[in-house]
């Protein structure tokens, strides 16, 4: 940390077992009773996770070689555990449950040989659904990577963008359908997305679906499906409703479980006291430090974001902001930015919380304590990924 910002830790110094357990259910923080202290933890260090052996390269994959060489193309050369395990029973036509976090390759694991799949068969249809916007576009971001001048297309159905252009693009019958609940509900009930069709499903991050309040139209839209269909399931964890929707969705599933270390094992987590300053001026003497390279920072509101962003704009940060008000392409563009550091800070609501996928965030800021420990944990989950060192700092009045 930097001596400049004055942190004020509450709890530096003091014994701490590790890292608390948080229950599945949300917690509401009580803001007076709340103790700072739970919030600092030092990075561990953690045995060294038991090295699962690679059997396959790519090339040993039963797939075309245009798709191989497409994969080549993208720089993928040996596959991750999750990949290597997963792309054999899902070209076997094996339902599949796959444990694993976001970062662990498992978006290649499922797209890789559902293409193969539509390589052989033109009238596969796929449909893919994800809990979040963003999570969506980037699904189809990588399948146009691995499908290039394949002729394999796919429509992106989700909100905050125009109904119907996306009507339009699903009457040139795409293979791949991708998209959130809500959307694929209404073009569901519009006849726009026949779910009758489709010969394969994807529900991915289904934990995190759960957690926003998508059972009753993911129950909705299972319900729709045709009886015999290849069904793959990815979700983080698996607690009790998770395993319901399983459960009525697959058929003699292979389950696959890659373990990967907690993600706060290798965050250091603080508290920055503010003590009467302006939260503002911390926040720029931190970001004037060098070591603040890619900062990811959470606020309460939209209003609140749209204050900070211009504050901190007109002083010369390269910065922006994403929340709910912002139109999709407008969410896509700075999201964009910030993944390919033109941006050194990015100013969020909970919207970008759960399952993003962005490199490299050095820091976490809530600028704003967050409503759960829930959300906690997932705000500070988006640093410290890939086994790589992370910080989340909290400010506290």
């Amino acid at each position: 940390m930097s001596r400049g910002y004055n942190s004020n830790y509450s709890g530096r110094g003091r014994s701490h077992s590790g890292p608390k357990r948080y229950s599945n259910r949300p917690k509401k923080l009580n803001m007076k009773s709340f103790d700072p202290s739970h919030l600092v933890r030092k990075a561990t260090v953690a045995p060294p996770l038991e090295v699962v052996a690679i059997e396959h390269e790519f090339t040993d994959f039963a797939i075309s070689q245009e798709l191989k060489r497409s994969i080549a193309h993208k720089g993928y050369q040996t596959p991750t555990p999750i990949q290597d395990q997963v792309i054999p029973h899902i070209l076997k036509g094996k339902d599949v449950v796959g444990i694993a976090n976001t970062g662990t390759g498992k978006t290649a694991a499922f797209l890789i040989p559902l293409i193969e799949k539509i390589t052989n068969d033109d009238s596969y249809r796929v449909l893919i659904i994800t809990p979040t916007r963003e999570l969506a576009s980037q699904i189809q971001t990588e399948m146009q990577g691995f499908a290039h001048g394949m002729k394999i297309y796919s429509t992106l159905c989700i909100g905050g963008v125009s109904i119907v252009r996306q009507i339009d693009r699903l009457k040139k019958n795409p293979q791949f359908i991708i998209g959130t609940p809500g959307r694929i509900k209404d073009l569901s009930q519009r006849r726009k997305i026949k779910l009758e069709t489709m010969k394969a499903i994807v529900l991915d991050e289904v934990d995190q679906m759960l957690d926003m309040g998508f059972i009753n139209d993911i129950k909705h839209l299972v319900g729709l499906l045709p009886r015999v269909r290849h069904s793959l399931f990815f979700s983080a964890t698996l607690p009790d409703d998770v395993k319901g929707v399983m459960q009525s969705f697959l058929t003699n599933p292979i389950t696959i479980s890659v373990k990967t270390r907690d993600t706060l094992e290798n965050i250091d987590q603080d508290v920055v006291k503010v003590g009467g300053r302006s939260k503002i001026s911390v926040l720029e003497s931190m970001l004037n430090d060098p070591e603040f390279s890619k900062v990811l920072i959470f606020g309460r509101t939209k209003w609140k974001l749209n204050k900070l962003e211009k504050s901190l704009r007109y002083k010369g940060y390269r910065i922006s902001a994403i929340h709910g008000n912002k139109s999709q392409q407008q969410r896509q563009r700075v999201l964009a930015q910030f993944k390919n550091n033109k941006l050194q800070a990015l100013l969020a609501t909970d919207v970008v919380s759960r399952g993003i996928d962005i490199d490299d965030i050095t820091h976490v800021i809530n600028f704003d304590m967050p409503q759960t420990y829930e959300d906690y944990i997932h705000r500070i989950g988006r640093t410290g990924r890939m086994n790589k060192p992370g910080k989340a700092i909290t400010f506290i009045d």
